[in-house]
């Protein structure tokens, strides 16, 4: 999906849907720049994949505006990086939610500031797909700050792509519901836990990475050439119940 001999930046790479992403992209014939703040998971990116790499903690503004400006010129972002607390609304702390509103919301603001003033002042089109989630639309109990992070990331994705399309680079955003990375394995194996959560979904499963990947892959692409600005869910029907 017209990836061949492009460059993506992909934030979050070092694991989840961040690396699956990575390991896509490469198949595709996309040159990837994997950003993490795991040395170690860039390391295994590197040597397996031949990608660039940088580390940083994107909850550091300005670490993390000096290191995108030292990879770029690439054609596409992803924004993928994503962190949580799992605190209820009475029991969050200031500390957490700020930590997460960093990560989440801020880190993808800067790195899409620096992405898009250098495709603009090059004179180049570009595109931006930021990855929310299902819990921007829905209140999950122990996610104040991922939820309100997330719903943040949706308005911002909204008003880049207002502003950001009129210059050439367009803007979307995917929603997943549960992605059976090897973190979310774990935290769902328990039947009692997971059954309700896949029981609202139509089509019965959680999603698999890959399946991320490829939405993101068609609206980074010049398939997706006249889709701005849209929230869109891979859920396998989770939000229409």
């Amino acid at each position: 999906m017209g990836l061949d001999g492009k460059t993506i930046l992909v934030t979050g790479a070092g694991k989840g849907i961040g690396r699956a992403t990575v390991e896509d992209f490469v198949t595709r014939g996309a040159t990837v720049v994997a950003l993490s703040r795991s040395p170690a998971d860039l390391a295994e990116l590197e040597a397996a994949h031949g990608c660039r790499t940088i580390a940083v903690d994107l909850a550091d503004a300005e670490a993390t505006r000096a290191a995108v400006r030292a990879v770029l010129p690439v054609d596409y972002l992803v924004n993928c990086a994503g962190t949580t607390e799992l605190q209820s609304v009475l029991d969050v702390t200031v500390e957490a939610f700020d930590r997460v509103m960093a990560v989440n919301c801020r880190a993808p603001m800067i790195v899409s500031q620096e992405y898009a003033r250098d495709r603009i002042s090059r004179g180049e089109t570009g595109a931006i797909v930021n990855v929310s989630s299902v819990a921007s639309f829905i209140g999950v109990p122990d996610h104040a700050a991922y939820c309100a992070s997330k719903g943040g990331l949706d308005a911002l994705t909204r008003v880049m792509a207002n502003e950001l399309g009129r210059k050439g680079i367009r803007v979307n955003g995917v929603h997943p519901v549960i992605t059976l990375t090897p973190m979310a394995v774990k935290a769902w194996s328990d039947p009692a836990k997971s059954e309700p959560m896949r029981n609202r979904i139509p089509l019965g499963r959680f999603v698999e990475p890959r399946e991320v990947s490829s939405v993101i892959a068609y609206l980074l692409s010049d398939e997706a050439a006249m889709v701005n600005g849209v929230d869109l869910p891979v859920d396998g029907g989770f939000l229409i119940n």
